[in-house]
């Protein structure tokens, strides 16, 4: 096993290959995990890596976006406002399984003695592929090879190739083709297995003890089957249909069979030496909030109508063009690191995998790859995915945040309930609904609702989407803004200044305090984003602007009193130790000692009560440096130094949404190396399960904070007040970093190397942004080089090129000019 701590991957079992993710030998004990490492989706249809014979398994999954079963929330004390009805995604019927028989003996892998076994998932096809030599008790040997696909260009469709040859023997083989409702009121699904451990766990799914999908269609045709089920008290419906096809030279005859909740279809072959037996199998998946199963199954002929008469090569074909276009505008290369570079292109893949064909739904946490966190949307999406959808996929990005929009009424019921103005987005969910039973940790943590603006503005800015602006962004801005004005008050001691009070930061092992550092600096720029756009709309759509007021009520006394908040937002400095305390009463804590902490014990929610937690300066996840990233402009050099400093250390990391934080501040600052180390944790949190629950899903965080990671913490982008700034810091044993952004319809390559950055326009006409200070007008077929002396050796104690100028508060918070300035987020200066 290879136990280097910059790649901890087994070498042997998962050898290197930049374009792909390969397995070479066949382990029962950890298959939760390859479950998930070979899990394969569209952001609407997910496939766990299951084996393709359905026998052996973590968790038989398939997984659809936002298709889920409520529950009602039993609180053992009941307080008003807590959260009344659970939301957990549902384990679909599973289609895609084909068990095989030969001489009436089946192939079980766990048990099989196996000459060969080679599995890989191509980045660039997005085909997981299979092939071993199966031994049988008899001593024949099977060649078994499959293929597994999902479609990124048809949502609903899927495909699978099963392929057997008989290579030194004749042989009577079975083949059944079947689809399985497995949620039998048992629970199955969500029961882990001895091999990926039991016990108490707030991260996994909730398990169902009745039965969840109630059986309401089911039609055989020839080959084709589909079953249709409805949601017991979500009232969701689905239908899975399976399409077959048989190629062989081999005699063979077919039977079928269906009931409620299995359909079968069964291929008995005389197979003779080294005669190919192919198998096609089509499936589609239709979801609904409740239209009648019968129509959805109607939707699944279309769908496998279609794919048979376009044929399989050409469904592959179109894979591959589509993918093609994805890599080129997402691709980042490490030149001279190819386990690294592996490893990046397996996350960038991910993110593929959980978003492109999301189409009107979340990002959940996992994707469509598993149950974890009961496949609910975090601002998680807002934070860590959508900077990478924003700058490579913009179309995704608008899906994603019109998604947002979609949740406002529940959003603005939510923030009644907590009698508060405006809109209150909730902090887990899948139909809009806060699902958080845990407000400590949960519903307290309103800087959701600046998470969500932050995300508007960084898009708006990237694209230049007005029409984004003027009918959905504006709405969220105001009501959002509304919250924030609302939930803070007014504290007058010679100066009037802004607080907020008895709310939760990302740090869930910190909650309820005052004046939480991150959501405070958040909650202003939220606020600012606010007075900017509404102010930016009536300039330049009067229309829009007039409908908007009408629409939501908006007085303009309003507008000035978001903008008085903040620019006298309380913003915590402590003058003795020259850091941002995390909250107003963090540095009053006794300091937890994690060099004392058996690892064993870690992470610490699992082995400690939540009060024991609450009473230490400790940290689950980044939180004030995770502020020193989204609005590093309101910080100095120093300031970002000091914080990072005294934060790292009482980090745990035991949230896979912190180490890319860190990696990337600590570029910033100086510390090259530690920056390396975090960003190696972040890359290898799944692929090496160094958080020890892959088997739940792919941490998609945390795959989007990988981007983040080399974009902004070694790419050293910027992108505050909508402009867009690099001070690079490539790692000293790179030889290369290649990335891509797209700003406003041109996309720009960075090819940044120990000495120099080249910047091309690869599509689009032109772009402006600035190189550690100096600002480039780039233009089409004109690559710029600038050299970069002393790269990454910048002194991290004098200003960053992209800190504010001006002067600071006694309290250390810079002082913006007024609001003519703030908040360009929209790249537009407002004159009142």
């Amino acid at each position: 096993m290879n136990l280097n701590p910059s790649d901890p991957l087994d070498r042997n079992r998962f050898p290197v290959d930049e374009w792909a993710l390969v397995e070479t030998a066949f382990s029962g004990e950890d298959m939760g995990r390859t479950e998930t490492l070979f899990a394969v989706g569209n952001g609407y249809l997910g496939l766990r890596g299951n084996v393709d014979e359905g026998r052996d398994g973590h968790v038989q999954g398939t997984f659809i976006n936002g298709f889920h079963e409520t529950w009602p929330i039993r609180h053992a004390e009941e307080a008003f406002g807590f959260a009344r009805v659970g939301q957990t995604i549902v384990n679909a019927p599973d289609a895609k399984v084909i068990r095989i028989y030969v001489d009436d003996e089946p192939l079980v892998l766990t048990l099989a003695d196996l000459l060969s076994y080679e599995r890989r998932l191509d980045f660039a096809d997005g085909v997981l592929s299979r092939s071993l030599v199966w031994r049988t008790p008899s001593g024949k040997r099977v060649l078994i090879r499959s293929r597994r696909m999902v479609s990124f260009t048809e949502r609903h469709l899927a495909v699978l190739q099963y392929e057997v040859t008989m290579l030194d023997a004749d042989a009577s083989v079975v083949i059944s083709s079947q689809i399985l409702n497995r949620q039998d009121g048992m629970g199955e699904y969500d029961a882990p297995t001895a091999a990926d451990g039991k016990g108490f766990d707030p991260r996994k799914a909730e398990s169902f003890t009745d039965r969840v999908l109630q059986p309401r269609f089911k039609r055989a045709s020839d080959a084709r089957y589909i079953l249709g089920f409805r949601c017991t008290n979500s009232g969701m419906t689905i239908a899975c249909g399976a399409d077959h096809a048989i190629d062989t030279a081999n005699e063979f005859e077919e039977s079928s069979q269906i009931d409620d909740d299995m359909a079968k279809h069964v291929y008995k072959i005389k197979a003779t030496q080294d005669n190919v037996i192919r198998i096609t199998k089509t499936l589609s998946y239709h979801t609904s909030t409740g239209v009648p199963t019968q129509e959805l199954a109607d939707r699944c002929d279309r769908t496998l109508d279609r794919a048979r008469t376009e044929g399989l090569d050409a469904i592959l074909t179109a894979q591959r063009d589509w993918l093609s276009a994805f890599w080129t505008r997402t691709d980042v290369q490490l030149a001279g690191q190819p386990s690294l570079q592996q490893a990046t292109r397996w996350n960038l893949f991910q993110l593929a995998q959980a978003s492109m064909r999301a189409d009107g739904q979340g990002v959940s946490a996992k994707g469509v790859s598993g149950s974890g966190y009961g496949g609910h949307y975090f601002w998680d999406t807002e934070v860590y995915v959508l900077p990478f959808l924003t700058y490579t996929s913009p179309n995704a990005a608008r899906n994603a945040l019109r998604f947002r929009h979609a949740m406002l009424d529940h959003a603005r019921m939510r923030a009644r309930e907590l009698n508060q103005l405006g809109a209150l987005f909730p902090w887990r969910t899948i139909n809009g609904l806060e699902s958080s039973a845990y407000y400590a940790a949960g519903t307290a943590q309103y800087h959701i609702d600046a998470d969500v603006s932050y995300a508007l503005g960084q898009y708006v800015a990237a694209t230049g989407d007005e029409d984004f602006l003027s009918r959905e962004a504006i709405d969220i801005l105001v009501e959002t803004a509304r919250m924030w004005a609302d939930l803070g008050f007014w504290r007058g001691n010679g100066n009037d200044v802004f607080h907020i009070h008895g709310v939760t930061g990302p740090d869930e092992y910190t909650t309820v305090v005052n004046d939480n550092l991150y959501t405070n600096i958040m909650a202003r720029a939220n606020l600012r984003s606010a007075v900017t756009a509404v102010r930016r709309l009536r300039y330049i759509d009067i229309d829009s602007y007039n409908a908007m007021v009408a629409r939501l009520r908006l007085d303009q006394t309003e507008v000035v009193e978001w903008a008085f908040a903040a620019e006298a937002m309380h913003i915590p400095f402590d003058e003795n130790l020259g850091i941002h305390p995390q909250d107003a009463q963090f540095l009053e804590k006794e300091r937890w000692d994690l060099s004392a902490t058996p690892a064993a014990h870690r992470p610490l929610l699992l082995h400690y009560h939540p009060l024991v937690i609450y009473r230490f300066q400790v940290l689950k996840q980044a939180d004030v440096v995770l502020a020193l990233l989204l609005q590093g402009d309101q910080f100095t050099a120093e300031q970002k130094r000091a914080d990072f400093d005294y934060y790292d250390p009482i980090t745990t990391g035991d949230s896979t949404l912190s180490d890319v934080v860190q990696s990337i501040i600590a570029a910033e600052v100086g510390y090259h190396e530690l920056a390396l180390k975090h960003f190696t944790s972040g890359l290898f949190v799944d692929l090496a399960d160094l958080h020890r629950n892959a088997a739940d899903g792919v941490h998609v965080a945390s795959a989007g904070g990988v981007w983040s990671a080399l974009v902004y913490g070694f790419g050293g982008l910027r992108d505050h007040n909508g402009r867009i700034t690099l001070d690079p810091r490539l790692p000293v044993d790179w030889e290369e970093l290649t990335f891509r952004i797209t700003l406003k319809g041109t996309r720009v390559r960075f090819d940044l190397r120990q000495k120099e950055i080249v910047l091309t326009v690869e599509e689009g006409d032109a772009a402006r942004l600035a190189v550690r200070g100096v600002a480039f007008d780039l233009v089409a077929g004109h690559p710029v080089t600038v050299p970069l002396s002393h790269q990454g050796l910048r002194d991290p104690g004098a200003p960053s090129p992209a800190a504010i100028e001006g002067g600071r508060r006694a309290d250390g918070t810079v002082i913006t000019s007024s609001i003519p300035t703030i908040a360009h987020v929209f790249d537009f200066e407002v004159t009142d």
